[in-house]
């Protein structure tokens, strides 16, 4: 026997219809990438999404055409979000922080038809234009392209485009399992590989963020999407913000310390989620402008290991809670948030301040798992380590061009990361796979060292890597980046992991860089640190 409820494909568009019918009128604040702030509503997002959709599907393009973007976190990239999927076709967000050749390989891989881009990246596009086989149509996100027009003689304003197009379309209904988004990760070998999300998973992932249990957004809140828009859907952030009728701050090109604080206090905002570098440099400012910040409740930190200072800092200074948050591209992205259980309420202050500096627990709709080399289930008793494997709603079954066979693993999808697991659910990133450190038979997580390294006040920035050592295989090497005015030496920086780590996980050396390498979302490139460093132990 069938239940009798009634059953609608769960599909973006009704998100941003929600977001229409109830919260109209509730604000969107935009930093323009030509400068300026202009405010709108998700009223008008929701009617230029539709002349999006019925300007594109009057261009005649195939049936689940790819419409990629180069742009920055704007109203206009908003609107595109909603409009390209509601309408049927494939929203493909491109980092423009990627080499040009990584650029053509990923819009030729993905066959895209359109392409819309901000004025930033009107060059860029133009040196690589003649590479591009399958695409048709290029879109500034701009009221006019007059002058972007002198370089890219065919594109076509964003404003012109969706004119032409009709505010009162219906958006088409189909099944929920069809593509609706399309990420390239960086965080792979060789090329970069496409996540192709489907309706029902961007749906359902909106509403894991927005579990109290998870993120939580609410109609109350005021949320600043620092992490960009090109990565990963901004972390689901847009979806689910429609999802509730959240006000949202897009703060633009501006990422900057100077920028992000302004916006906060302006506009009262009580969520910002971002990556670690991003908070390093807002922290700085808070503190140099003498802001208190008042209005942030809640940042959420992800993409990398958030040091525990880091968490520290904002808790002590300013108040502010820091959800520390894990995931990846493969798994839209949120794998799980460091929300405490009801039973750590009795914890005294120091334990749960420590309880909340992992990873945190999975929401509804994934299952974690760790497995040994051969893959055999290992305990989950918060000390054994690792590999770990996901699985659930909105997690990939397939790169985009491949099959289940050359991604899974007997049904789950490997991480690549180095964990362990509690009884709880509550996850230990350790390290990636490839990071991890093998001194001696014995395991050292980097990410623990760069964390006890990085709150030292003489430092800006660390990176933990294993180089070559002639009796233990490998041992941990230190590469520190000095702090504006501050002059430490090797020894010193050593003693900080006394009593803190078991001794023979200390670093045998310290090495003094202007800045770390970092990839096109900001993670150090270890494998760049380990090709110039491997054999510094073996002179």
């Amino acid at each position: 026997m069938l239940g009798q409820m009634m059953t609608a494909p769960l599909l973006i568009s009704s998100l941003v219809d929600h977001a229409a019918r109830y919260h109209g009128q509730t604000e969107i604040v935009s930093v323009n990438t030509g400068g300026g702030t202009e405010t709108v509503s998700w009223g008008s997002v929701a009617r230029n999404a539709k002349a999006l959709a019925s300007a594109l599907t009057g261009l005649g393009l195939s049936k689940q055409a790819r419409c990629a973007t180069i742009a920055w976190n704007n109203r206009r990239h908003l609107e595109i979000y909603f409009g390209v999927s509601g309408g049927g076709f494939v929203c493909h967000t491109i980092n423009p922080r990627l080499f040009p050749e990584q650029l053509v390989y990923i819009i030729n891989h993905a066959e895209d038809e359109v392409l819309f881009i901000d004025a930033t990246f009107v060059p860029l596009v133009a040196a690589i234009r003649d590479q591009l086989t399958s695409l048709k149509h290029i879109v500034l996100l701009e009221a006019r392209a007059d002058e972007a027009a002198k370089t890219l003689p065919d594109i076509i304003a964003y404003d012109d485009l969706i004119a032409s197009g009709d505010d009162r379309f219906e958006w088409p209904q189909f099944d929920e399992l069809t593509a609706s988004s399309l990420c390239y990760t960086s965080g792979t070998t060789g090329n970069p590989k496409g996540v192709l999300f489907s309706h029902r998973s961007t749906v359902l992932h909106s509403f894991a963020c927005n579990l109290a249990d998870s993120i939580g957004f609410s109609a109350m809140d005021v949320v600043l999407p620092v992490v960009p828009m090109f990565h990963v859907n901004a972390w689901g952030s847009p979806y689910a913000c429609a999802m509730v009728g959240a006000r949202m701050v897009l703060p633009g090109p501006g990422l900057d310390g100077p920028s992000l604080v302004a916006l906060i206090d302006r506009h009262k905002v009580n969520i910002a989620l971002g990556v670690p570098t991003i908070w390093m440099g807002l922290l700085g400012e808070a503190e140099k402008a003498g802001s208190s910040l008042e209005s942030l409740r809640k940042t959420v930190v992800g993409g990398s290991a958030c040091p525990p200072s880091m968490i520290k800092a904002f808790r002590d200074r300013y108040g502010v809670e820091t959800l520390h948050a894990w995931g990846m591209t493969e798994m839209s992205p949120i794998g799980s948030v460091n929300q405490p259980l009801a039973k750590h309420l009795d914890l005294e202050l120091d334990a749960l301040h420590r309880l909340r500096e992992n990873q945190g627990r999975p929401p509804w709709g994934v299952e974690l798992a760790i497995v040994d080399d051969q893959g055999n289930p290992l305990p989950h008793d918060g000390k054994t380590q690792g590999e770990l494997l996901v699985r659930g709603h909105f997690i990939l079954d397939a790169y985009f061009r491949t099959s289940s066979e050359e991604t899974l693993q007997n049904g789950w999808f490997n991480t690549g990361d180095v964990a362990t697991l509690d009884p709880d659910g509550y996850l230990t990133i350790c390290d990636r796979s490839k990071d991890i450190i093998k001194s001696g038979g014995e395991w050292i997580s980097s990410v623990e060292l760069e964390n006890i390294a990085i709150a030292h006040p003489d430092l800006s920035d660390a990176a933990v890597i294993g180089a070559r050592h002639p009796k233990w295989d490998e041992r941990p090497v230190l590469v520190a980046v000095k702090a504006e005015g501050r002059n430490p030496t090797s020894d010193e920086l050593l003693t900080i992991f006394d009593g803190k780590i078991a001794k023979w996980q200390t670093p045998d050396a310290v090495v003094f860089v202007d800045a770390l390498p970092r990839n096109a979302t900001g993670k150090v490139l270890k494998r760049d640190l380990r090709d110039t460093f491997a054999n510094i132990l073996m002179q």
